[in-house]
């Protein structure tokens, strides 16, 4: 009993919160993601870590609570809910205005031990489990001339923790290269992983350390009528409605930040990572041309000059303009005609130029209607090309170098669950 009162003092403290986010849900997290960072909350990468665990979705019929049914809940998070050790509590964030609110609650249930005993309700149901597995692979040398350590955060490529959705990896033999026998691995990836597109699962074929084959599947979730948050302000005036390119000069900033933030984090560097966090909150909560400007300022600075950040990312995933073009590519990954580091690149100078023109007032051109991710004006939506083209950019490559490239393409789900009005741009292909 006096062990278990320690567990939930400790849980209390500073609860490890688990951030599990549907597609659609963008908006969601972002509040969620600001809020946990104004507490001084620790999001972790795994059951394990985790105390508090926080769904996040745009619809207001997912979950349990307030009228909403446990029966509805995905099975996917029925499955994660598993995986994690008591004291534990969970709560449901689908108004971003209730962020706050909703970490309080799941404080308050944590504090009452109110979800220790029901670890096991949902059990028959779930057909996704989400297990911690530690791989081990290259690690970045430490090094005092990159400005930074990209060292001992859970968030390191060399190891770093995985949602399996399936159970735990299948292994079998097979013949590599050289002809030896090794084992072959069947790992899932996603759709709970810190610093991950919401909703992505990528199915991993693994021999040794290597990457063999990839399938890339999206959570199913229903469509949403919300146009993704990232790309509002480009299908708000396509639509016909007045939009500055100050508005839509914010939200491209802001889009940079929130993939670079994830791209530092999966490097290892944290710290670059929540100081990238705050500048994309103060980007969203209206700061002026010449705040962002002060702020993006250093930002892209220590990363250009980051000699560790440039060893770990350059070669990875390399995409030359004329493939991206073959394979419907429009936008940064395009730009940046090759590896993950050069899509860095493109994504700092985008945020430089963006984060500059945060006042200008008048009206958006839409004779082009170009989003974070690409051109929102054809057929199929930008992260559609983006998944498409993850495969063959992973395949062959190390498995610790994986969660790098996804990261430096960043698809955004949002634009796969979108539906658009008939006569507006753009539909699923």
């Amino acid at each position: 009993m006096e062990l278990r009162r320690a567990l939930v003092r400790a849980a209390v403290a500073r609860p490890g919160v688990l951030l599990a986010v549907s597609p659609g849900a963008t908006r969601q997290r972002l509040a969620v993601e600001a809020e946990l960072a104004r507490r001084g909350w620790t999001c972790v990468s795994g059951p394990a870590e985790t105390d508090l665990l926080v769904i996040v979705s745009d619809r207001e019929d997912e979950g349990e609570g307030e009228g909403r049914d446990e029966g509805g809940e995905s099975d996917w998070v029925a499955g994660l809910w598993q995986g994690i050790p008591a004291p534990k509590a969970r709560v449901w964030v689908t108004d971003p205005e209730r962020a706050g609110d909703a970490l309080d609650s799941g404080l308050a249930d944590l504090e009452r031990g109110e979800h220790e005993d029901d670890h096991a309700h949902h059990a028959h149901h779930a057909h996704h489990e989400h297990h911690e597995h530690q791989q081990d692979g290259g690690t970045a040398p430490h090094s005092d001339h990159g400005g930074h350590d990209m060292h001992g955060g859970h968030h390191g490529h060399a190891g770093h923790d995985m949602g399996l959705v399936e159970g735990l990896p299948m292994a079998d033999r097979a013949d590599d290269r050289d002809g030896l026998r090794l084992d072959v691995l069947h790992v899932p990836l996603g759709p709970v992983l810190a610093d991950w597109p919401a909703g992505l699962i990528l199915h991993l074929t693994l021999q040794g350390d290597i990457v063999q084959e990839v399938t890339a599947e999206p959570v199913a979730t229903p469509p949403s009528p919300s146009p993704p948050f990232w790309d509002e302000p480009w299908l708000r005036a396509a639509s016909g409605e007045h939009i500055s390119r100050g508005d839509a000069a914010r939200r491209l900033c802001a889009a940079h930040l929130d993939s670079l933030g994830r791209f530092f984090a999966v490097a290892g560097w944290d710290d670059m990572a929540a100081r990238t966090g705050h500048v994309r909150d103060r980007a969203l909560a209206g700061a002026t041309a010449a705040e962002l400007t002060s702020l993006v300022s250093p930002l892209i600075r220590r990363a250009q000059r980051s000699r560790t950040l440039r060893w770990l990312t350059t070669g990875l995933g390399t995409l030359p303009a004329e493939q991206a073009r073959q394979r419907g590519v429009t936008g940064p990954a395009l730009v940046a005609d090759g590896d993950a580091y050069s899509r860095m690149l493109v994504w700092l100078e985008a945020v430089g130029r963006s984060a500059a023109a945060c006042d200008v007032t008048e009206a958006l051109d839409t004779a082009e209607v170009v989003g974070p991710r690409g051109r929102l004006d054809t057929p199929v939506p930008p992260s559609r090309a983006l998944l498409d083209s993850l495969p063959r950019l992973l395949e062959g490559t190390e498995f610790a170098c994986a969660r790098i490239i996804v990261a430096s393409l960043d698809p955004d789900l949002d634009e796969l669950t979108h539906v658009p009005a008939p006569g507006t741009v753009h539909s699923h292909g």
